[in-house]
């Protein structure tokens, strides 16, 4: 469990109010927090990490269709936390959306957060990151990925002893280790201490980062990072997310904390004995697969989709209520469309 200095649990924050602009029109059908990786919603994944490190009461920041997500979590019970929502009509950005909940988030400036995007995937021991924040002191602690495309997304130095040296270009005024810094990359999860979110302007909008971090970095204030070793994914653009699923049914989604199972076909899926089914698929409740179907490899089906007699599909996802027609193929259906996506190295 997370606690405090005074044992006090600690609470916790996942953003969901982006707009998911990257994501093009399938945006408009779902926020980014609501898309499903194996029938579960990306939030519920934030969720179960934080959930299973103890974190029970959390903060979530509405914005882009927030009523769709409110109606899929409701108070939180179904998935062992307790939920409160900051709705915002004008969008308040990272570091906004966190000002915002300052008082709850924090105990009224006593106690860090946890803060975690609500668009990923990730495997991480926040009681590791959590020990490193307490005997680094730090003002903040992030949790990066060594990565050798760094500059791409924004590359964050740190030194062997977990310090970070720049963020965006920006440098600490310390000197450089011996050894050298490691470039990485931000995942969108972080511990943050009072002091550091005090930082930031009150009912505007800011970024957590460029309000936040490069100020206290710039001051000299100690900033220490977690690099990751376990699975990462961040689903932002439609190749990312069709791959975020194609990682999770072929195993390569390692996570101690789930929402629920990637793989297999639910008792109360229809598949007739005359279709053709190639693992690994995931295939929700209520969907129906006629006769003469092929249904994989690789291929979620959201509840009470149907596969339509004949059809074939492999290497896609198809959304809740969707019908799949004829010949589909790295893809992802919805009601209203279907998106045919190129991966990079695949056929």
């Amino acid at each position: 469990m997370l606690q405090g200095m005074f044992g006090t649990p600690l609470r916790g924050m996942v953003l969901c109010a982006g707009m998911g602009t990257r994501l093009g029109t399938l945006s408009d059908e779902l926020p980014k927090p609501l898309l499903p990786v194996c029938n579960h919603p990306l939030v519920t994944y934030a969720l179960a990490l934080l959930r299973g490190h103890g974190v029970t009461e959390v903060g979530i920041n509405l914005h882009h269709l927030g009523e769709l997500i409110t109606e899929a979590l409701g108070d939180g019970q179904d998935y062992g936390v307790e939920i409160q929502y900051s709705t915002e009509p004008t969008l308040l950005g990272t570091g906004g959306g966190l000002r915002k909940l300052y008082d709850f988030l924090t105990h009224e400036g006593r106690e860090p957060c946890v803060v975690v995007n609500g668009k990923l995937l990730v495997e991480v021991d926040l009681e590791s990151v959590l020990a490193l924040h307490r005997v680094t002191g730090a003002v903040a602690t992030m949790v990066l990925r060594a990565t050798p495309d760094a500059e791409a997304w924004g590359a964050v130095e740190v030194d062997a002893d977990g310090r970070v040296h720049s963020i965006l270009g920006q440098r600490a005024p310390v000197g450089t280790p011996r050894g050298g810094l490691t470039r990485c990359m931000f995942t969108g999860v972080h511990i943050i201490e009072p002091q550091l979110l005090l930082r930031l302007p009150e009912d505007q909008e800011s970024c957590v980062v460029r309000q936040g971090y490069l100020p206290a970095l710039r001051e000299g204030e100690v900033i220490s990072a977690y690099v990751l070793s376990g699975y990462f994914h961040e689903h932002s653009t439609l190749e990312r997310y069709l791959q975020g699923n194609l990682n999770a049914l072929r195993g390569h989604a390692q996570l101690s904390h789930l929402p629920g199972p990637l793989v297999g076909i639910s008792a109360r899926a229809q598949i007739s004995p005359r279709a053709t089914v190639h693992a690994p698929v995931c295939i929700g409740a209520g969907a129906v697969v006629q006769d003469g179907a092929t249904v994989g490899p690789d291929v979620v089906l959201g509840e009470g989709a149907r596969v339509e007699r004949g059809a074939r599909i492999s290497r896609s996802v198809v959304f809740a209520g969707a019908q799949v027609r004829g010949a589909v193929h790295s893809s992802i259906v919805t009601r209203n469309a279907t998106y045919p996506i190129t991966l990079p190295g695949e056929p």
